[in-house]
This record gives C-alpha cells, sequence and structure tokens, in this order.
C-alpha cells in the first residue's frame, strides 16, 4: 500500500491534470476564433451560429478570455434579422433554431435589451407545422409511418416544418431562462413539454423525433436525451427520474465524445455528482471542445440550468 505522502502527491498531480482539461480547451476556442469573431466548427472554417455560442457559453466569466468573449457576441448581434430570429451564418440568411441559444445568452448575461424581446417573441410565434391541412390530407389518403400526438406543438429546425425533440428543447429551455420577462411564454412551455412528453421513447429517454415509426418502437439516443432533459428541467408534465437514470446508463456505457458532453453538462445541472473526466487534449472538433468545457465540474454547465 503506497504512503500517505505518495497518495496525496498523486492526488495533487491528478486535481492539477483534471484543471488543466478545461483550461486546454478554453485555449484552443481562443485559437480557433476566427477574424470575424465567430467560430466553425472546426478550425479556419467559416463562422456558424451553434459553435458561437457554444464557444461563448464556455467562455462566459473565464478570466483570460474577455477579448475573445466580446468579439464573438459583437458577431452575434450583427446577425439578427429583421423578423427577431437570427441567421445560422454570414451567408445563410434565413430563420434558424439557434435563434433559442442567443436568446439563452442574453439570459446568461441579464440582458433583457430590444434584440432579445424581439428573439423571445419569434420564438414565441414559431410552431411545428404537425397537423396542418396537407398533413391531415395525406394522412386520409395514406396513414403516415408515425406516431404522435398532433395537438401538441414543439419548435422545428427550420420555420414551417415539423417539430423535433432537440430543438424544441433548446427552446423550451430558452424560454424557461426568459419567463419572468415574458408573461406569455408558460402556456408555450407546457405545451411543448407535452410535445415532448409524447414523443419520450419506450425505454424513457428521446431519439431525434419520433417514438414509434413503421410499428416498431425505437430506441432513445444519449445525447438526445441529455438535451431533452435539460429542456424539461423543473417540468411538471414529465417524471423525469426514468430519464435522469437512464441517462446516468448512457453515460457509463457510451463512447461517444459527444454524448458524454452532453451527458455530464445534463446531470450535472440535474445535481449529479459525477467525476471529472480523465485528462485529454482537446480535438479540432470546436463544438465539442465547448461543450466539454461546459461539462466540466466549475466549466459553466449552470448557464444551461433553467431559471
Amino acid at each position: 500500500m503506497p504512503a500517505p505522502r505518495a497518495v496525496s502527491k498523486a492526488f495533487l498531480r491528478y486535481r492539477s491534470v483534471a484543471s488543466d482539461y478545461r483550461q486546454a480547451r478554453l485555449a484552443r476556442l481562443r485559437a480557433a476564433q476566427n477574424a470575424d469573431g465567430g467560430w466553425g466548427y472546426f478550425p479556419k472554417r467559416h463562422s456558424w451560429l451553434e459553435p458561437t455560442c457554444y464557444a461563448l457559453l464556455a467562455l462566459h466569466k473565464d478570466a483570460g478570455s474577455e477579448q475573445a468573449w466580446r468579439r464573438g457576441w459583437e458577431l452575434v448581434r450583427s446577425w439578427q434579422l429583421a423578423d427577431g430570429s437570427w441567421k445560422p451564418s454570414a451567408n445563410v440568411a434565413t430563420s434558424g433554431w439557434a435563434t433559442a441559444l442567443c436568446v439563452t445568452l442574453h439570459c446568461v448575461q441579464g440582458l433583457f435589451d430590444q434584440p432579445f424581446h424581439r428573439g423571445a417573441e419569434w420564438m414565441l410565434q414559431t410552431r411545428g407545422s404537425e397537423g396542418s391541412l396537407l398533413e391531415r390530407a395525406i394522412n386520409l389518403v395514406r396513414p403516415l409511418p408515425v406516431e404522435y400526438d398532433r395537438r401538441f406543438k414543439g419548435w422545428p429546425w427550420h420555420p414551417e416544418t415539423t417539430s423535433w425533440v432537440e430543438p424544441t428543447a433548446h427552446s423550451v429551455l430558452a424560454l424557461k431562462k426568459s419567463a419572468a420577462k415574458l408573461p406569455g411564454a408558460a402556456a408555450r412551455i407546457e405545451e411543448a413539454e407535452r410535445m415532448m412528453a409524447d414523443r419520450r421513447a419506450k425505454d424513457g429517454g428521446w431519439n431525434y423525433g419520433n417514438r414509434r415509426v413503421l410499428n416498431v418502437d425505437l430506441p432513445s439516443f444519449p445525447e438526445t436525451t441529455a438535451i431533452a432533459l435539460l429542456g424539461l428541467q423543473g417540468s411538471k408534465v414529465v417524471d423525469l427520474e426514468p430519464a435522469l437514470l437512464l441517462a446516468g446508463r448512457h453515460l457509463r456505457q457510451t463512447r461517444s465524445p459527444l454524448a458524454k458532453a452532453w451527458l455530464g453538462i445534463s446531470l450535472r445541472n440535474f445535481g449529479r455528482d459525477l467525476p471529472p473526466p480523465a485528462a485529454s487534449e482537446p480535438g479540432d472538433d470546436l463544438l465539442l471542445a465547448a461543450l466539454e468545457a461546459l461539462a466540466y465540474p466549475q466549466g459553466g454547465h449552470q448557464w444551461l440550468k433553467a431559471g
């Protein structure tokens, strides 16, 4: 058995390396920031809204990242469209689901200004297209292979398309963080939570869109279950304990770094005590680097906490 002093030194070395895990990822993000202030999914690629928003969440309140954060935030603010939504990149001038991430960023800063309200109002007006006249007409001629309750609508990836679990979860989380400033948000949140409850897989988690297709029960996915749980924080519509137990099993079993990062963020926001990740260098996937930094025990996962 090693001497107590040797154990103490080993623990201190481990703690130092584990702390470097987050800082290495923040340094990776700072080094990969584009000239326009944003981030691509990989270094030296065009900036996109999703990795830029998560990089900003990861860098928020970091003492060495103020300049990088300010440049990224200026870019995000410049991408808001006339209808209040945000476009996904400089060259794609259409409304996108990542408007929810921009609203969340405003909430994290406590910045409830006109751009915030315009973005939040756009979200409140955006709904999935389930139950449309066209869909009902098609269903009369040839029943659709998916089973879901068309009364409850979440959010689509793109306007005027059907709801999916992940954009709905991101949007519900943003509205929950905004609720004190948006009197009309409660009903929309409840409807979306009922949509997510209806789409829940038989094993208690979530996949991208539907629980059952062509009379076959579909399994849940680790990362989608984690994201759905973030959106459902504080829900009175869904019993989340089975999904939290499933998320714990997913975390132990998955080999996907992306799934591990999302599960770490989600479970820590539900108060689960998880060990720090094993020391490793960040790769070139910048979205993953940001999520891994957020998933670290003191890494900012609380920015994705509801309320």
